[in-house]
């Protein structure tokens, strides 16, 4: 699980990164780059890392 949210954040912001320098750019495929990594980082790491954290919290 642990690489799981590694992976995903690291995919989730290395293509929003792209999509950004791309529209800086004004190069073709900038949205669809920056919104390809908005759904990672909305429906894939963001989800798994705070199912991570509530599984590895401690009972209060």
């Amino acid at each position: 699980m642990k690489n799981a949210v590694y992976l995903l954040g690291f995919l989730a912001f290395f293509v929003l990164s792209t999509g950004i320098m791309f529209e800086f750019f004004h190069w073709p495929f900038a949205a669809m780059l920056m919104l390809v990594g908005f759904v990672l980082l909305n429906f894939g790491f963001l989800p798994t890392l705070f199912y991570r954290l509530y599984k590895t919290q401690k009972n209060v």
